[in-house]
């Protein structure tokens, strides 16, 4: 187990990373600026002071209320704060202070972003997933890792599974069946995870869009948000994905090993 002073460093980066990505999924989705202007209320328009911006803390002392206005804010704020903290610090309490803690972190991070977004607003976008990509190359560069080989595999491979499916699938049902952010986050999955790790996300991401949302796809007509599940997948994947390879290997060819 890492340094209990690391694991306290490391949250309170994740706790500013979360602080920014809840920039990121209030803007991004409109295509607006996430450095400028300064964080506003959304219901009266005044800017936030830097003293009422403390994550978690602030949304705490304030009793989930605007200072100026009272209007309520969102428990998605300190949800996504926290989730990102336990994000940063679980990932040294588990990998220590070492460059996979930081790219697991890096990871988790982006798809926590993307399933937030996805699922609020049905799209991916682009500095998540083209970002994620630029980062999971050059997270291939660390050492221990599988190299820029496995990560350049591993996105071309994401990105391609996708790009066909949802050819296919725009020809059968003849509208669109995947969007192009889907197919761009698995570009990034795949830097990060591998070419095994990518095919295990589509798996597992196409298996828990069924059974937790095709049910509701199907009464309601509202589409799956695919980016959510598949941030799932890649999620469950990084955490257990060599354990379930092996052993699917091992249902396969009882003889190996």
């Amino acid at each position: 187990m890492a340094d209990p002073g690391a694991i306290v460093c490391a949250a309170l980066l994740g706790a500013a990373a979360g602080s920014f990505l809840n920039v990121c999924i209030t803007r991004m989705p409109a295509g607006d600026s996430v450095v400028l202007p300064r964080s506003r209320c959304p219901a009266c328009g005044a800017g936030i002071r830097w003293f009422d911006n403390i994550p978690i803390v602030s949304w705490t002392l304030l009793r989930a209320r605007c200072r100026d206005c009272g209007e309520p804010i969102s428990w998605r704020y300190p949800a996504v704060e926290l989730a990102t903290v336990a994000i940063w610090a679980g990932m040294v309490w588990v990998y220590g202070t070492t460059p996979g803690a930081l790219a697991g972190a890096i990871l988790f991070t982006l798809l926590l972003g993307i399933a937030v977004t996805d699922a609020r607003h049905y799209v991916i976008p682009d500095p998540f997933s083209l970002g994620g990509l630029a980062a999971g190359l050059a997270a291939s560069l660390f050492p221990g890792s599988a190299g820029p080989l496995n990560a350049l595999a591993g996105a071309a491979l994401g990105y391609g599974i996708l790009s066909v499916a949802g050819r296919l699938g725009e020809r059968v049902f003849r509208k669109p069946a995947l969007g192009g952010g889907d197919m761009k986050m698995m570009a990034m999955v795949g830097a990060f995870l591998g070419p095994a790790g990518a095919l295990l996300t589509i798996f597992l991401g196409a298996l828990a869009g069924s059974i937790i949302f095709g049910p509701t796809s199907l009464r309601t007509g509202k589409p799956v948000p695919f980016g959510t599940f598949l941030a799932l997948g890649a999620a469950v994947t990084f955490l257990f994905g060599d354990t379930m390879i092996d052993w699917y290997l091992g249902l396969a060819d009882p003889g190996r090993g």
